[in-house]
């Protein structure tokens, strides 16, 4: 294997460019904190903190769930189950990125240094639950809702309830789409007899869920903005998130699936970094 191909590999099997999710609400947190941008010392270690995390957690989804890609179509390409590395390989990874997340964690607001396990266990635990619980979901969303709380923390030192309300619009926004995701694999998951919200209620709950999730989603922005007092900037953000939500629910529906790629990957995509170009505009 060349020098040049094993990072290649790596890269692919945490999806580096998925990072676009999670990275720019880490960001926001941080840019709202204090209403303005805050020191490149923190920024820097922000980005290094979230780049570790996310890493681990992906290696961590890959090796735990190799065996169940394996039996997959979708997923049998992956790196592990065609044996592109190895599973000594991906947790040396997983164990490399932890370490890059503690430490770039003692870079930042001191109560970071005694908060930094609690999305660690969130990693750990999120692969098995589908295994006994259709709520997966959940605490996916969850765990990615933790990147705006995450940077509000690392900056400020404070857990004010607004940080946890802009982490629960995180939250049921990954929940959200990850329900559509969820779809790729009903026929697969009822074989292997993992849980999610699309084997216990059907596609046509799966796609409730996701619209419910994602009202819950627009809700939380507004009570943010409304309790820091926040000007059009944000609000024009707000109603392009809106916008887009209404869009990606409306490119797939019950029965017809064939963009679902578009609406799971571009779309979220798109709305991460435009509503954080949005708050960025706003505390300028």
């Amino acid at each position: 294997m060349s020098a040049v191909a094993l990072p290649t590999r790596f890269a692919r099997l945490v999806k580096i460019e998925h990072t676009v999710f999670a990275l720019p609400f880490a960001y926001i947190g941080a840019l709202l904190s204090v209403h303005r941008v805050p020191s490149a010392h923190d920024l820097v270690w922000i980005t290094v903190a979230m780049i570790g995390a996310r890493s681990a957690a992906m290696g961590l989804n890959r090796l735990i769930d190799a065996e169940l890609d394996a039996r997959n179509p979708r997923t049998a390409t992956r790196e592990l189950p065609a044996g592109l590395l190895t599973r000594l390989q991906v947790a040396l990874f997983c164990i490399a990125s932890a370490v890059v997340y503690v430490v770039a964690a003692f870079q930042l607001a001191h109560i970071v240094r005694w908060l930094w396990p609690i999305p660690l266990v969130l990693f750990v635990v999120y692969p098995y639950l589908k295994r006994w619980t259709w709520l997966c979901h959940v605490l996916l969303g969850v765990a990615d809702g933790l990147a705006p709380v995450g940077g509000w923390v690392a900056v400020t030192g404070r857990l004010p309830w607004e940080a946890w309300v802009l982490g629960a619009a995180v939250a049921a926004w990954v929940a959200g789409f990850d329900l559509f995701y969820s779809l790729f694999d009903v026929e697969i998951d009822t074989r292997e007899r993992l849980h999610s919200v699309a084997t216990r209620f059907g596609v046509r709950g799966a796609f409730a869920g996701a619209r419910a999730a994602h009202a819950l989603t627009v809700a939380a922005l507004c009570i943010v903005g409304a309790a820091l007092s926040l000007g059009w900037w944000y609000w024009i953000g707000v109603a392009a998130v809106t916008a887009l939500l209404v869009y990606e629910h409306a490119i797939v529906r019950p029965g017809d699936l064939r963009r679902l790629d578009a609406a799971f990957f571009t779309v979220n995509g798109v709305i991460s970094v435009l509503f954080c170009a949005f708050v960025v505009a706003e505390v300028l």
